[in-house]
């Protein structure tokens, strides 16, 4: 009862001191604990860095699949200078069988002039030792002995015509001689031409079988790279959709959160007088604003701790301190654990212990405020420390 009376003295004192608005829910602003606009921001920040991730991906795989398609009409083009390669090489061996059998039958050819030329030796032999027969017998000796001028005219055209036969047939010979040999020499450099011809062509069809090998395994590459930069472009597809559907949801948790601080001030408010603190309570509120503003100035530790009386004072929230500090969602230390190892212990300081006994008696420097965050570009609100309260 007599810690009522002295609540109600200061309450009075506060107010006469312009340290309480003269009526509760005026201000329209809110605050809120849970930083959510900062969480909405750094979410939006998230989400467009996968949106660029997924981007760059989707470019990635665009680059590959033009990469891939390069290296298929490289494949294509490699095919068909393939095919010319073996219809070159079926050519020259078409080509090569073609000039053996040439040089083949030339050779029989060759043979024959030989055979020949043999025959008319043996002929020429006989025909000389005919002439020469008689012991120093020659032309002019055989003239000589001819008898009669028939039988020397005769003579003479018989050996005329055997001279020219013998010059007809030497002639004969040896073009033909020099015919052969040009022609086999020629036939040899062809062939050997053509042996040339064939080793490259096989040369180049082992080139072109390792170059379509070589596009091949390279095309399979790309296609492994093309489906895992696909799998990963879907895997940035869920993570931006569950992004947009996480940022979604905290963007309707502001707008609840802002409904909630205008209902506030709009609302009905508890005087402090009615309120009764236990010493439970002041552990909790002095943990809290340990946990929230241990780091922040003093006054920063009181508005914390306003904000939490005021919810306690409102009837949009809980009406006991345990009920505001316990609220799901509502103050994130509690919600990540660290509150309630900080209460295990008792961490809070005297400056947290004297920000919670204040509060308790009424005393606040953010008015009706029930929210409060780190501040972010275009919030207005009373600024204090670290953080601005709505």
């Amino acid at each position: 009862m007599k810690k009522n009376k002295v609540v109600t003295v200061i309450l009075i004192g506060a107010i006469l001191l312009g340290a309480l608005p003269s009526s509760f829910g005026v201000q329209k602003v809110s605050a809120t604990v849970q930083s959510t606009r900062e969480q909405i921001k750094e979410k939006e920040r998230e989400k467009n860095e996968i949106k660029d991730k997924l981007d760059d991906q989707k470019d990635e795989v665009s680059d590959l699949k033009g990469e891939k398609r390069d290296l298929q009409d490289e494949l294509a083009d490699a095919n068909e200078l393939m095919i010319e390669a073996c219809e070159r090489l079926v050519d020259l061996e078409n080509q090569i069988k073609t000039k053996d059998q040439e040089i083949e039958t030339n050779q029989a050819a060759l043979a024959e002039a030989i055979a020949r030329e043999e025959k008319q030796k043996i002929d020429m032999e006989i025909r000389v030792r005919k002439m020469y027969e008689r012991k120093n017998s020659d032309y002019v000796t055989s003239l000589l002995q001819a008898g009669s001028l028939g039988n020397l005219l005769n003579l003479a055209t018989w050996f005329e015509r055997v001279e020219n036969y013998d010059k007809e047939r030497l002639t004969e010979f040896e073009e033909i001689h020099a015919q052969i040999d040009a022609l086999e020499a020629m036939l040899e450099l062809q062939k050997e031409e053509l042996d040339t011809l064939h080793l490259q062509a096989e040369e180049q069809k082992q080139y072109m079988s390792e170059l379509l090998t070589d596009l091949v395994a390279k095309i399979d590459d790309y296609s492994d790279q093309i489906s895992d930069a696909e799998k990963k472009a879907l895997e940035y597809e869920a993570e931006l959709k569950k992004s947009e559907a996480d940022l979604k949801a905290l963007k309707k948790r502001l707008e609840e959160e802002l409904r909630l601080s205008r209902e506030a001030a709009e609302g009905k408010w508890r005087s402090i007088s009615e309120v009764t603190f236990t010493e439970e309570d002041r552990k909790l509120l002095a943990n809290i604003i340990y946990c929230e503003a241990g780091g922040e100035p003093y006054e920063g530790k009181v508005a914390v701790g306003a904000v939490v009386i005021n919810r306690v004072l409102s009837n949009r929230f809980p009406d006991t301190v345990s009920g505001v500090i316990y609220q799901k969602n509502q103050f994130s230390p509690v919600a990540s654990g660290r509150f309630g190892l900080a209460l295990s212990v008792d961490k809070a300081n005297a400056a947290c212990y004297q920000a919670a006994d204040e509060a308790m008696l009424g005393v606040t420097n953010v008015g009706t405020c029930v929210f409060f965050r780190t501040p972010i570009p275009g919030l207005t609100g009373i600024n204090i420390g670290g953080h601005v309260f709505y």
